[in-house]
């Protein structure tokens, strides 16, 4: 049986990450929980997430800084930024850094899940 995908959820808001993390259960991935970048990067789910789905307004580190974190240290993984305050120069600039998918939320489980399957194949790609 292959292994399921690892989808790390970092967002501050429990509601918002816990929704996702049992949508993402429930259509067959393996998902993890983190309240912020800094428990994301301690963890040792870094080296098996297939893809990052982050909030971009969190406290400390942004989800676009733990992209760019991630990509400067040489472990880039395929990300989907989410916000509640969409913004286009912001969208612009995730979209420019390399990030798969900029979400609006509530975002619809279809959308996630083309940005997901994007992020998974060029993660097979790579």
């Amino acid at each position: 049986m292959p292994k399921q995908p690892t989808i790390s959820v970092v967002d501050d808001d429990e509601s918002v990450r816990e929704a996702t993390v049992d949508l993402l259960s429930s259509l067959g991935f393996a998902a993890e929980a983190f309240q912020d970048a800094e428990d994301f990067l301690k963890s040792n789910s870094r080296c098996v997430t297939s893809c990052l789905i982050a909030d971009i307004q969190m406290p400390r580190v942004s989800g676009l800084e733990l992209y760019r974190l991630l990509v400067a240290s040489g472990n880039p993984i395929p990300a989907v930024l989410i916000t509640a305050y969409p913004n286009d120069k912001i969208r612009a600039q995730v979209l420019r850094a390399g990030v798969i998918g900029y979400l609006t939320k509530p975002f619809s489980d279809t959308k996630l899940l083309d940005c997901i399957n994007t992020a998974l194949e060029l993660r097979k790609a790579s």
